[in-house]
């Protein structure tokens, strides 16, 4: 028991010893230095290189020592006969007392005279070109003086160029009562022609863009008495006007009617690529399949054709479709969807040659303008 208490003071000395509260001096909290001062450790600390010093390991080498040194710079050595010709902006002559400066800022200037005058006679007036004069002047060809026989034909409204020099070598014209086969004949403005038998005047040219409506026939005259496009302008002209290419019966749209030979045969020559565009309504919905073989071309009984462009009317359903060709196959737009198997409700062609339904309702007509016939017979 001795040793048992024994232990326990020895243990309870040994803990107060441990608890007694530590003793700090004043200097314990302070805040340690660091930088350039001394460091504690022995080790020596690394000084940083000092580079970019004024001093130099050698000695600058005087330039040019030949010449004398100025407080603005080096100078060259005196010269006696050294004549500064130099002055800021170039070389400046020598002084000349008899010099006189006629020079002004913005260009030479004329001495002055009190009797000048400025002509303006020279001067070449502006004249606004006049389309209108231009035209005019082309269909009063024939009240002017002479002109080929052919084309006097062709003014008429009988045929083209080409096709009355046929007329003529066959001996179908009369001039002044006598046959005339000779195709560079020119006639005169007295002269009396004759086209198998009946007189032939040239008239001035007359071009009329009609809206075909459904029913009407694209022809002169029909012997069944059915309706022809001719009814519907007969009210537009008195000169002989003849349909440019053809419309079916059910086919509606844009149809130019004129008396112009030449134009006439340019529109509906294949060579020169007339576009026109159809807005097509079929019984059902175009399959994409068939539109890719639209597209890309098909062969029909009379050879291989295919479409400029083929595209889907905006907003309709897809039975609705615009095609561009420029083809002038009979009833080409019809045979190429009944050789797909599909059925048109509705064919309209709305653009020809660049010309448009635009103001124009269906049955109407108008005349073409200035610029319009311009921009036709300036098709390449």
């Amino acid at each position: 028991m001795e040793k048992k208490y024994s232990s326990n003071n020895t243990n309870s000395q040994r803990s107060n010893n441990s608890y007694k509260k530590r003793e700090y001096s004043n200097n314990s909290f302070q805040k340690k230095e660091y930088g350039n001062s001394e460091r504690s450790s022995d080790k020596p600390y690394y000084t940083k290189k000092e580079y970019g010093s004024s001093e130099r390991t050698y000695n600058k080498k005087e330039y040019n020592s030949d010449r004398t040194k100025t407080n603005s710079g080096f100078k060259k050595s005196y010269n006696p006969n050294f004549k500064d010709t130099s002055n800021e902006g170039g070389y400046r002559k020598p002084y000349n007392p008899n010099f006189k400066d006629t020079s002004n800022e913005g260009g030479y200037k004329k001495s002055h005279n009190p009797n000048f005058k400025r002509n303006n006679s020279y001067k070449k007036p502006f004249i606004k070109k006049n389309y209108n004069t231009e035209i005019e002047q082309q269909d009063n060809t024939l009240e002017t003086g002479e002109i080929r026989l052919n084309k006097y034909i062709a003014n008429a409204g009988i045929c083209s160029r080409r096709n009355a020099d046929i007329y003529i070598a066959a001996g179908n014209v009369e001039v002044n009562g006598q046959v005339m086969t000779t195709l560079g004949y020119r006639v005169q403005p007295t002269d009396v022609v004759k086209f198998d038998g009946k007189v032939i005047s040239s008239e001035k040219k007359e071009y009329i863009l009609l809206n075909k409506p459904k029913g009407f026939i694209t022809t002169t005259s029909d012997e069944k008495g059915r309706k022809t496009v001719m009814d519907l302008v007969a009210n537009a002209t008195t000169a002989r006007i003849l349909p440019v290419g053809r419309l079916d019966r059910p086919t509606t749209g844009l149809l130019l009617l004129t008396n112009d030979g030449d134009l006439a045969k340019k529109l509906t020559h294949p060579t020169h690529g007339v576009r026109k565009i159809y807005h097509v309504v079929l019984d059902r919905k175009l399959d994409y399949k068939d539109f890719i073989k639209i597209e890309e071309g098909i062969e029909l009984e009379d050879g291989f054709i295919q479409v400029d462009e083929i595209s889907y009317v905006n907003d309709k359903p897809k039975n609705e479709i615009g095609v561009k060709i420029h083809s002038g196959r009979n009833r080409i737009v019809r045979r190429i969807f009944e050789h797909l198997g599909y059925e048109i409700e509705k064919l309209d062609r709305v653009v020809f040659a660049g010309l448009t339904k635009k103001d124009l309702p269906r049955g109407h007509w108008r005349k073409l303008t200035q610029q319009e016939i311009i921009n036709l017979r300036n098709i390449k």
